[in-house]
């Protein structure tokens, strides 16, 4: 008979993730939050004119999963790239203000940072309200010499760090052939992680990946299945055509899947379906997930405190991370996700 881990073991990795190690090669993106007050309706044409009352820079992207390894009080060692503009020093002062070591990143010249900015409106004593969104997008092929350097950086870490991270918004920092290099670079010991938005099936060869039901559901070519034994099937072919030890798939309002070898777990959501904002919550999967498994949890007990971790995180507006002391209370205040959870065999 299958046994969910306890409450008090969930509360011990919590604990052992701080000051663990946690490579993180990333797709840095800066997110932009421009406030305003509606004023009036342009008389030219019907077009909401705010009252500019501020802006902030916050890590998105790859960057946020760093900034959640980091707040969760892991010591995130990261490899990325941005531009010698102004939202690339925006970006690398957002992490450096979270206590982030930023020598791993290249300032590229010529190379614009990634940046999505989004300009939210509301009343004075109201939550802002997203209205709209652009984007400025800079997909750069690194050469073989800055893959060379990056790759270099993680020397010192051989043996050292238990888990490498990988985060691929499709920007080019990631490439998928990187992995033996990692693997040579940090050891055997290491586990490899991926979350990749558009090209998942390329990372062949990782201990585990984390896409959502949508991109799950592309790779696969077909609907993951309503049932748990239809869905562990599909997940069981996803993780075997990518050649990973497990798979952690997020599935919304749903909860996640896991499957390993040993079978497939559902775990039910924890938190409400009236989520704030959803904004960067697979950052928080990974992020929990990778420093969970650095602590020592096995891929189920990392998997349900990434749960946890993410039904945190929508609940607060923008792109947001959690501290150790927010999931320590949502483990003792909900034990449903532990309870109602699901565990299918092959």
């Amino acid at each position: 008979m299958f046994e969910a881990p306890t409450q008090d073991r969930l509360l011990e990795l919590i604990d052992a993730m701080q000051a663990q190690p946690v490579v993180l090669i990333a797709d840095l993106v800066a997110d932009r939050f421009i406030h305003g007050a509606p004023k009036r309706i342009s008389r030219e044409a019907p077009v909401l004119i705010l009252s500019y009352e501020g802006e902030t820079v916050v890590p998105g992207g790859g960057a946020n999963a760093v900034a959640n390894v980091r707040s969760l009080g892991g010591r995130p060692i990261t490899i990325g790239t941005v531009g010698r503009d102004r939202d690339g020093e925006a970006l690398l002062e957002a992490l450096e203000e979270r206590q982030i070591d930023t020598d791993g990143i290249d300032q590229l010249e010529g190379h614009r940072t990634t940046t999505k900015t989004r300009i939210l409106a509301g009343g004075r004593h109201a939550i802002k309200q997203q209205i709209v969104r652009y984007d400025i997008e800079s997909s750069r092929l690194l050469d073989d010499e800055t893959l060379r350097q990056q790759a270099a950086r993680l020397r010192p870490w051989k043996d050292r760090a238990r888990v490498a991270l990988l985060s691929d918004y499709g920007y080019g920092s990631v490439p998928p052939g990187w992995i033996p290099a990692l693997r040579d670079e940090l050891g055997d010991q290491v586990q490899l992680i991926a979350d990749s938005r558009y090209r998942l099936g390329s990372f062949r060869g990782l201990d585990s990946a984390t896409p959502n039901e949508e991109e799950a559901e592309a790779l696969l070519g077909a609907p993951l299945g309503e049932s748990l034994t239809e869905a562990a099937a599909s997940a069981r072919i996803l993780r075997e055509s990518i050649e990973a030890a497990s798979l952690l798939i997020t599935r919304g309002s749903s909860g996640m899947l896991l499957t390993t070898p040993a079978g497939c777990a559902a775990l039910p959501v924890h938190g409400t379906d009236q989520v704030a904002d959803v904004t960067g919550a697979g950052d928080t999967v990974i992020g929990t997930f990778g420093l969970a498994l650095a602590a020592g949890a096995t891929p189920l007990e990392a998997a349900l405190l990434a749960n946890y971790a993410g039904g945190i995180v929508v609940m607060k507006v923008g792109t947001a991370t959690l501290q150790p002391d927010e999931l320590r209370q949502s483990v003792v205040a909900d034990p449903r996700p532990l309870e109602a959870l699901q565990w299918a065999t092959y």
